[in-house]
Order: structure tokens, then sequence, then C-alpha cells
């Protein structure tokens, strides 16, 4: 089954699957009726320490490789959470959600590389 990285606020569909919220904060202007989310497993969005450094001055693309190596730390001690998204994933599709505007470098694309690397293994 697939997963999807979508906007929160784009409108939902049928073929999201599971709806998955992966941000630690709810998004700006979205109402909770309106999100239609499943899950929000907190535990697995980046630290807000972690998030504050990624997102200042822009850097963002700069600090993807770094990034991403103090994610997967930070996602050590949550594999149980990791585990609960594998197995949902081979029962339907998924769809990641956040509110992030850069859809290539955000901790949405790196959580679903992680879980799809983990079924492989």
């Amino acid at each position: 089954m697939p997963i999807q990285i979508k906007r929160i606020y784009e409108p939902a569909s049928p073929a999201d699957g599971k709806r998955i919220l992966v941000d630690r904060l709810w998004p700006r202007g979205m109402s909770k009726e309106s999100a239609q989310i499943d899950l929000w497993p907190k535990e697995l969005t980046p630290s807000t320490a972690l998030r504050r450094w990624f997102h200042q001055d822009d850097a963002m693309e700069s600090r993807w490789d770094e990034f991403r190596t103090r994610y997967r730390v930070e996602l050590e001690t949550q594999s149980q959470a990791i585990i609960t998204l594998r197995e949902l994933l081979k029962k339907q599709s998924l769809t990641l959600l956040t509110a992030a505007k850069n859809m290539q470098h955000n901790h949405a694309t790196f959580l679903r590389e992680l879980i799809l690397d983990e079924l492989d293994e």
C-alpha cells in the first residue's frame, strides 16, 4: 500500500486511506472537522528544538542532511509508533499530513522514507 504526503489544507479524498497528522502543532486556521484526521501521533514529530533549528533563517535545504540525522536519532525511541504505522500500511493506504510549505524538505518526507525503508528490510 502506498504512503502519500499532503498538505493538511488540501481537501480529504477517499484515496487518502488513513489520514495521519505528523505535525507537533495544530495547523493554523484548520478546524478539526475539516482536517478529517484519523491519528495524530505527536511522538513521531520532530522535537520543538529540532523544528525551530531546521526552520530558522529559511535555511532548510542547506540543513536537510543534518536534520535527517538528528530526526532519525529522535525517532529511535519511537520504534513502537513506527511499527504501528507499518502495520496500518499493510492493510490500507496512509496519508501523512503536514502544514509544511516545502514539500521536498520536511519531516513528513523523511518519515515516509523511514517507514518504507524499514518495510524493505
